[in-house]
């Protein structure tokens, strides 16, 4: 086989395909940013989570062995074999525009229009549960034991205080490789994570202010964390994908507390503050169920 044309079947995606990925890719990253809200709900949403996890988990860094050894069509050959680029490097892209133009947007919204901004997400987190709940075969005591579990456990979590910490490499290499964890698992924010762990506007400014080294240290980690996780969650969802399925519901529904205890400090309980925040979270619920119903699923 001709390995150069190999490489280009790889990277031959139609266009109309990339920019889907793409738009995925922007809509993840802009989740990413915001505390409560899970790139891996939209991964879910817009038809990408298990080619996704399958994806990630493939790759296995086999094409370094036959690079050391000098042999050029090796290395390529096992690269296209474990790299889906066609998929990755729209969504990546996609990611990347969103943290770079989106991060100040995002903040900016949770600083000025609070209880908006977390309605919205409230109807994006219960309208997530709710196409997942559809995607289960059936309701049985298992199923509904996982999700209570998931629920507790997850309303625990975000229930915890942010923790001091320092801003060292080392710290912000770890804080990496935990926060991509939560990122691709629908309704764990890999944000709040960072927020406990006392990285998140941290690492925000950094982002602003385009510090290589605390950025390429945190990819770092976030790259060696998503590696090791993707095949823990890809087996999961091979093997045991109602349980996993039904835990990921009860996940959402614990990370709910994080948007309803914002929008009560805001607005606190009158129906007059509560009844725009209910038609937004509304709309984001709508926005939600349009999307899963039109992008197309990619296996």
């Amino acid at each position: 086989m001709n390995y150069k044309s190999s490489i280009g079947d790889n990277l031959n995606i139609n266009l109309k395909e990339a920019i889907l990925i793409f738009v995925r890719g922007i809509l993840m990253g802009s989740a990413d940013i915001v505390p409560g809200v899970s790139g891996g709900t939209i991964a879910l949403i817009t038809g990408i989570y298990s080619h996704l996890v399958e994806a990630i988990s493939n790759i296995k860094f086999g094409f370094v062995k036959p690079l050391f050894k000098g042999d050029l069509h090796g290395f390529w050959t096992q690269l296209l074999d474990e790299i889906d680029f066609k998929f990755f490097i729209p969504l990546i892209l996609g990611i990347g525009v969103a943290f770079l133009t989106l991060a100040k947007v995002v903040t900016f919204c949770m600083d000025n229009y609070t209880a908006f901004t977390y309605s919205f997400f409230l109807g994006l987190i219960i309208a997530s549960a709710v196409i997942l709940f559809k995607k289960l075969n059936k309701i049985n005591l298992k199923n509904i034991l996982f999700a209570i579990i998931g629920c507790v456990l997850t309303y625990i979590f975000v229930s915890l205080n942010p923790i001091a910490a320092n801003h060292s490499l080392l710290i912000i290499f770890f804080s990496g490789m935990i926060a991509i964890c939560a990122m691709i698992l629908p309704g764990i924010s890999g944000s709040f994570l960072l927020l406990l762990l006392g990285q998140y506007k941290y690492m925000l400014n950094a982002l602003h202010q385009l510090h290589l080294s605390e950025i390429i240290v945190f990819v770092v980690g976030a790259v060696i964390g998503i590696l090791g996780f993707s095949k823990i969650l890809n087996y999961l969802l091979k093997n045991h994908e109602e349980v996993t399925m039904a835990f990921l519901i009860g996940v959402m529904l614990g990370s709910l507390k994080v948007p309803g205890v914002e929008i009560a400090n805001s607005v606190g309980m009158n129906f007059a503050g509560l009844f725009p925040c209910l038609i937004i979270a509304i709309i984001g619920f709508a926005i939600i169920i349009i999307m899963e119903t039109n992008f197309d699923y990619i296996e």
